[in-house]
């Protein structure tokens, strides 16, 4: 039966659909052409810096010493351009939800310094008419899909949005932390959940990390002891 299936539905790259050997997988065109981070990072944001790594000696870059985060450590998975820009924007607006699993298992590994046991995923929250516009929540169905990977505890509603903001795109870094600022709470049904739980927040794409920011702070002033912060893919200056 699995052979019969894969001869009427063959296995397509996830980026321009071509026939590939696996499910959920990338031709090789479209491997090459995503800018997946490796190597040495910034510990607290994950974008990929010069030199090599030195386990025992994080670094960080200029936008993380310019403006200290909030959270503890922070990883991308990849690089938001090209082919990776290319399936965020199908994730977030195309409805490819499909594309949140093998997304989540780019992000574990990307992310495997900052999870361990007791670790409590969250993802950033839409306002709830954002929501029924676009009918889904992509960090959260990122969120979901690592913690089921990673077999991790997951709350997708531990964060709301108490009131609806612009959308952040083609705004500068203060407007993004002024257009964000208060906008973000614990869930008051979920208070319970914080205090005293390491929190991992996800998200498609940091930019300035003023979303992030906002997120781990609510998660802070609720009690957890520590946040970190995990995306898909991360806006790296210059590009």
């Amino acid at each position: 039966m699995q052979s019969v299936l894969r001869l009427i539905y063959p296995p397509r790259c996830l980026a321009c659909g071509d026939r590939v050997e696996s499910d959920f997988g990338l031709c090789m065109a479209c491997w090459a052409a995503t800018p997946f981070i490796s190597g040495l990072v910034c510990d607290a944001c994950g974008t990929p810096l010069p030199g090599t790594a030195d386990p025992g000696a994080p670094v960080y870059c200029d936008d993380c010493l310019a403006r200290p985060r909030p959270w503890a450590r922070g990883r991308a998975a990849l690089i938001y351009r090209d082919t990776a820009r290319k399936m965020v924007l199908a994730l977030k607006h195309g409805d490819r939800t499909d594309l949140a699993a093998p997304a989540a298992g780019w992000m574990l590994q990307a992310g495997a310094p900052l999870l361990r046991p007791g670790l409590l995923i969250a993802p950033v929250p839409l306002h709830r008419y954002r929501l029924i516009r676009r009918r889904y929540n992509q960090a959260a169905l990122l969120a979901r899909a690592l913690a089921r990977r990673g077999a991790l505890d997951h709350c997708p509603d531990l964060l709301i949005r108490r009131r609806p903001t612009p959308v952040q795109e083609g705004l500068g870094a203060e407007a993004r932390f002024a257009n964000i600022d208060g906008a973000i709470a614990l869930h008051p049904r979920r208070r319970a959940l914080a205090p005293g739980r390491e929190v991992l927040i996800v998200d498609d794409v940091m930019t300035s990390g003023a979303t992030l920011s906002a997120c781990a702070e609510a998660c802070l002033a609720a009690g957890a002891t520590e946040v970190s912060v995990l995306v898909l893919a991360r806006v790296v200056r210059g590009d």
